[in-house]
């Protein structure tokens, strides 16, 4: 059974660091392509960062890119997502989910539950 698990989440202030971790279950992750989301109270799902099956490309939605680190650990079955210097506007409950590939269009197949992350000013 494919299970995704997120964790890592919680409450920061503004500048301060997080690492969000997805472990899979049921599936090998070097299999599998791995995006990140976030959905803020009241807005729509924005994908922030995908990474490749064979963990050898990611790619990074503007508003986070060079703040934010994706990466793979096959032994441990397990994606990150190390997030620093935090904005207040980073939050939102963060889910992981599975795909072929981080192309345009992707499409994921199962989803984690989310673990939500609160930046204070």
């Amino acid at each position: 059974q494919v299970q995704l698990t997120e964790s890592g989440g919680g409450l920061v202030q503004a500048g301060g660091s997080l690492r969000l971790s997805c472990a899979a279950s049921g599936f090998t992750l070097d299999d599998s392509a791995i995006g990140w989301f976030r959905q803020a109270p009241g807005k729509g799902r924005e994908e922030v960062s995908c990474i490749s099956a064979s963990g050898s490309s990611a790619n990074y939605a503007d508003s986070v890119k060079g703040r934010f680190t994706i990466s793979k650990d096959i032994a441990k079955n397990t994606v990150y997502l190390q997030m620093n210097n935090l904005k207040p506007e980073d939050t939102a409950t963060y889910s992981c989910a599975t795909s072929k590939d981080c192309s345009d269009g992707a499409v994921y197949a199962f989803w984690g539950q989310g673990t939500p992350v609160t930046v204070s000013p």
